[in-house]
Formats: structure tokens, C-alpha cells, sequence
């Protein structure tokens, strides 16, 4: 049993993500619970067993799509990317949203090509300080413990 800065009981076996600290800077799990807008991703996050891996130090930029981003889907795609069989595709499409490093918006610029987690490259564009992720608006940004999260308002897919 380990104690943390809120001098309440952490298990060790907890993973990261299980660190109470309601003292320090929010990391982007943190911001993702807490965001009423982001409770399909989390439950994503969870189904993908990813939620430790983005409470770890990181850095990481996180495109996190909104519910309603998940809402734009065909029918059923969240549903079914939930289901145990699917693991390993819902963690591609999660990872697909996920840089290792730190990009600022300013970091964002018209053309760049980013390699994400899953081993594909998404495209910006940013015009008159309009910034999307293949067709993913950015609708706000917030820092994070470990990195920074972009919401965005669509789920961005690999390209075919």
C-alpha cells in the first residue's frame, strides 16, 4: 500500500492512472474523466486498456475527438469496437490519435505531417489559424501533466 501527496491509499498494482493527486496539474486521463464531453472516449480508453499508457509521463499530444465526434460514426461502430474481440482495432483507432511529444498550436502548421502511435501519418492544415487533423476540427486545447490535448470534433480515421 502506497501513500501519494493526497495522503490517500494507492495500491501498487493500481497502474498510474490510479494516483490520486487532486493537488498537481491535471495529466490527460485526468482532463478526459473529468470532461463531460469526453465520456465515450474514456469508455474507449478503458475497452482499449490504454488508460494507464496515457497517464504515464509521456510526452504525448492527444487529438481527443468529443461524444458527439463519435456520434458522426455509421451506426454501431462504437458499439462494436467495444466488444472484447474488437481490442485490437479500437486500440489502433484510439492510437491513431496520439503523438509522442508535445505540439503546441503553434507547433500545428499547414502541411506537416505527423507520425502517430499506431505507425500512420496525419496531415495538418492550418488555415488563417484554422487548424484540422485530416478533417478533424480543433475546438480547444488544454495542457496537461504530460503533454497537451487538442479537442477535436471528429474521430480521424487512417486514410485508405
Amino acid at each position: 500500500l502506497l501513500m501519494c501527496l493526497s495522503m490517500q491509499p494507492v495500491y501498487a498494482t493500481g497502474g498510474q492512472a490510479a494516483v490520486k493527486d487532486d493537488v498537481s496539474q491535471k495529466n490527460i486521463v485526468q482532463i478526459a474523466v473529468g470532461s463531460k464531453d469526453h465520456s465515450t472516449l474514456v469508455t474507449a480508453l478503458t475497452a482499449a486498456d490504454l488508460v494507464d499508457v496515457l497517464a504515464n509521463p509521456g510526452p504525448f499530444t492527444v487529438f481527443a475527438p468529443v461524444n458527439s465526434a463519435f456520434d458522426k460514426l455509421p451506426k454501431g461502430t462504437v458499439e462494436g469496437l467495444l466488444k472484447p474481440e474488437k481490442k485490437s482495432a479500437l486500440e489502433d483507432v484510439l492510437q491513431h490519435h496520439v503523438f509522442v511529444g508535445v505540439l503546441d498550436v503553434k507547433d500545428l502548421t499547414d502541411g506537416r505531417v505527423l507520425n502517430q502511435v499506431d505507425g500512420n501519418n496525419v496531415t495538418i492544415k492550418n488555415v488563417k489559424g484554422k487548424i484540422s487533423i485530416d478533417g478533424a476540427n480543433i475546438v480547444a486545447t488544454v495542457r496537461a501533466s504530460n503533454g497537451i490535448v487538442h479537442i477535436v470534433d471528429s474521430v480521424i480515421l487512417v486514410k485508405k
